[in-house]
C-alpha cells in the first residue's frame, strides 16, 4: 500500500467518523506496508487493522481507540503517546515497540508479544494482559492498577515502584522479577511464581497470596 492510497483511506475514514452515512470505515485488514508507514497523529479510531503489517511504522500520537489491531505486526513501531484505550490488540506482535506514555486503559492485550517493548509511563489501568509475553519490557512508571496479568510472562522484569493495586497476577511468571516498593495492595498473587524475585519493601496489604511459589532466594 502506498502513502497516497493510505491518505485517501484516512480521508474517507475521517468522514465516516464525523457522519457514519458518509465516507467509509478504514479497512486496512491484512494491509502490508512495505515501507515504514507515516501515521503520526493519524485518526484511526475504530479502524480495522486486523493482521496489518505495521512493523517500524510511526504511529506516535495516533488515535486508535477501539481499533481492531488483533494479530497486527507492530514490531519496533513508534507508538509514543498513542491513544489506544479499549483497542483490540490480542495476539499482536509489539516486540521492541516504543509505547512510552501510551494510553492503553482497558485495552485487550491477551496473548500479545511485548518482549523488549518500552512502556515507560504508559497507562495500562484495567488492561487485559492475560497470557501476554513481557520479558525484557521496560515497565518503569507504568500504571498497571486493576490490570489482568494472569498467566503473563514477566520473568526478569523490573516492576520496582509500579502501581499493581487490584491487579490480577494469578499464575503469572515473575521469576527473577524486581518488585521493590511495588504497590500490590489487594492484588491477586495466587499461584504466581516469585522464585528469585525481589519484593523488598513491596506493599502486600490485603493481597491474595495462597499458593504463590517462593524459594529461599525470594527477598522480602
Amino acid at each position: 500500500m502506498t502513502q497516497e492510497e493510505l491518505k485517501q483511506i484516512l480521508e474517507q475514514h475521517k468522514l465516516w467518523l464525523d457522519d457514519s452515512t458518509k465516507g467509509s470505515r478504514a479497512n486496512l485488514r491484512d494491509a502490508n506496508f512495505i515501507y515504514k508507514a507515516n501515521l503520526i497523529g493519524a485518526d484511526l479510531r475504530e479502524a480495522d487493522l486486523w493482521g496489518a503489517n505495521l512493523s517500524g511504522a510511526d504511529l506516535s500520537g495516533a488515535k486508535l481507540r477501539w481499533a481492531d489491531l488483533r494479530y497486527a505486526d507492530l514490531r519496533y513501531a513508534d507508538l509514543r503517546e498513542a491513544k489506544l484505550e479499549n483497542a483490540h490488540l490480542s495476539e499482536a506482535n509489539l516486540k521492541g515497540a516504543d509505547l512510552r506514555g501510551a494510553y492503553l486503559q482497558e485495552a485487550d492485550l491477551r496473548g500479545a508479544y511485548l518482549q523488549e517493548a518500552d512502556l515507560y509511563m504508559a497507562n495500562l489501568r484495567g488492561a487485559d494482559l492475560r497470557g501476554a509475553y513481557l520479558e525484557g519490557a521496560n515497565l518503569k512508571g507504568t500504571d498497571l492498577s486493576g490490570a489482568d496479568l494472569s498467566w503473563a510472562d514477566l520473568s526478569g522484569v523490573d516492576l520496582s515502584g509500579v502501581d499493581l493495586e487490584w491487579a490480577d497476577l494469578t499464575g503469572a511468571n515473575l521469576r527473577r522479577a524486581k518488585l521493590r516498593r511495588a504497590k500490590l495492595r489487594w492484588a491477586d498473587l495466587r499461584k504466581a511464581n516469585f522464585e528469585c524475585a525481589d519484593l523488598s519493601g513491596a506493599d502486600l496489604e490485603w493481597a491474595k497470596t495462597k499458593g504463590a511459589i517462593l524459594d529461599e532466594s525470594t527477598k522480602f
